[in-house]
């Protein structure tokens, strides 16, 4: 049974149906299998060791997206080697490395969720009404305990920078 979350999310105001369970701090990560290209996938057992810090967006093509994976990008560089950025997004592997080539965007590894979308329904970020996954944050220790999650009420909004950032530097 597919749980379905009506009225916690808006996209400019309007409501929006988020499909899978609200994740919370101290839960077990879901594992993923997501697309690095057509050919290539990766799971949470690719960054085993890691702290990682999983932005989602819902296109990589629109300006909040835009900015947020540049954001991430610029932090991926002062965080260390013990620490991956995954940007997560519905685009095609092919419109990421795209957008990743003209923006220079070189830190974060970008995986989508294009196929079945998976990430989405585990995480429950998955927009019901447009097939996307739903801005939102995730931050995971070594052990791929939840130790920082926000999930974004409007669609348009940015997330807390800092405050993921701060959750990532306080598990190093």
């Amino acid at each position: 049974m597919t749980t379905e979350r009506t009225g916690v999310a808006t996209l400019k105001g309007n409501p929006i149906t988020l499909i899978g369970p609200e994740l919370k701090v101290g839960d077990q990560a879901p594992d993923f299998n997501l697309n690095r290209s057509l050919v290539e996938f990766a799971s949470l057992k690719d960054f085993e060791g890691k702290v990682k810090l999983i932005s989602v967006v819902p296109s990589i093509d629109t300006g909040v997206c835009d900015t947020q994976t540049r954001r991430f990008n610029e932090a991926a560089a002062e965080l260390g080697d013990n620490v991956v950025v995954l940007t997560i997004s519905a685009d095609l592997p092919f419109a990421q490395a795209r957008w990743c080539g003209a923006a220079g965007v070189d830190k974060v590894v970008m995986l989508s969720d294009y196929k079945e979308l998976s990430f989405g329904k585990a995480y429950g970020v998955l927009i019901k009404e447009f097939h996307l996954d739903m801005r939102s944050i995730f931050v995971l220790d070594a052990s791929n305990t939840i130790q920082y999650v926000e999930y974004l009420a409007e669609m348009s909004e940015h997330p807390n920078y800092e405050k993921a950032l701060e959750a990532v530097r306080g598990i190093l």
